[in-house]
């Protein structure tokens, strides 16, 4: 009974990861975020084509899904910490990966970050904190995604001692390094669309 249970808090961890605000939010603007910019039906490609509003409300709901997607596995399986990370990975994985989707979703990154919330809130604060400095500096969202999913497991793991948990957490950075990684070439080309550019509006669609 005790592997059901798991196995459904991480299913239904990844159902509440498979909710995609950015693509409920393409439907009322009647745009297809997977047709422009990124592609990505995320918070960061939202922010792109339809301004800072929008992006907004996306980057919330994808935060707050994995916030309860852990907190749900707090309150089913109080004796098995680790399962809380696992069901936020598997929400990490329904954002990316929803099925009603075709697998194609968002790339992760809010879900990871509201995640490392539930887990630790106090040190969430100092990464969100890191991500903004990183990103303001660089320009590049990609930046601080990439400081975030690095040092994220590596820091849990060492706070709590246990490597079973730091590779729980590299598989969802695994999985969002994969899904950049055409950010990342962009980034080596100079091709990469910074904050500053599209904070302007320059790729925004005109309706």
């Amino acid at each position: 009974m005790t592997v059901l249970r798991y196995g459904f808090v991480l299913l239904l961890s990844y159902l509440i990861g498979c909710s995609n605000m950015a693509f409920y939010v393409s439907k009322v603007k009647k745009v297809d975020l997977r047709k422009a910019g990124s592609g990505n039906l995320g918070a960061s490609n939202t922010m792109i084509l339809l301004g800072w509003k929008p992006a907004v409300i996306v980057g919330l709901h994808d935060i707050l899904k994995a916030v309860l997607a852990v907190i749900l596995a707090r309150l089913l399986c109080p004796e098995q910490p680790l399962i809380q990370a696992g069901a936020g990975v598997a929400c990490v994985l329904g954002h990316m990966f929803p099925f009603y989707l075709r697998f194609k979703g968002g790339k992760g990154f809010a879900s990871y970050l509201g995640m490392t919330f539930a887990l630790n809130w106090k040190f969430a604060l100092i990464v969100l904190i890191a991500v903004i400095v990183v990103t303001l500096v660089s320009d590049y969202i990609v930046a601080g995604t990439l400081t975030t999913i690095i040092v994220v497991p590596a820091y849990l793991g060492y706070a709590t001692r246990s490597l079973l948990l730091a590779g729980i957490l590299c598989i969802a950075t695994c999985a969002i390094l994969v899904k950049h990684r055409e950010n990342f070439v962009r980034l080596l080309n100079g091709t990469e669309v910074g904050l500053r550019r599209a904070n302007r509006g320059e790729l925004r669609i005109k309706k």
